[in-house]
């Protein structure tokens, strides 16, 4: 089917960026919608962006809007996730997920797909 592969995390300080990758392989023509989620310890697991592959848009949620940026590499089948102004609230294990449903997906259940999650750590 679909398989995805994040990688990119690591420990930065607060204020500073992290560029985080998700690369597809498998039958991605299956994919209408790649994003990203996030779960903090102790936490529920939280939407961050969605961005649709064949229209082009990205969706993100209010708590990273204007700090977080969508972009894609087509001929590597990679999602970029480009992370400015980390804050410590930001630390969390983020998810690459994808959707093969018409509805834009704004929550967990909404997705097929899940990478197993790259580690991010904001410190103060």
């Amino acid at each position: 089917q679909v398989q995805l592969v994040e990688s990119g995390g690591g420990l930065v300080q607060a204020g500073g960026s992290l560029r985080l990758s998700c690369a597809a392989s498998g039958r991605t023509s299956l994919m209408r919608y790649v994003g990203w989620f996030r779960q903090a310890p102790g936490k529920e697991r939280e939407f961050v962006a969605t961005h649709s592959w064949s229209l082009g848009r990205t969706y993100y949620a209010d708590s990273v809007k204007g700090r977080f940026t969508i972009s894609r590499d087509n001929a590597k089948n990679t999602v970029y996730l480009q992370m400015n102004s980390l804050k410590p609230e930001d630390t969390a294990v983020y998810y690459c997920a994808a959707s093969k449903k018409i509805g834009l997906p704004l929550d967990s259940d909404g997705m097929d797909y899940w990478g197993k999650g790259t580690l991010v750590t904001v410190s103060s």
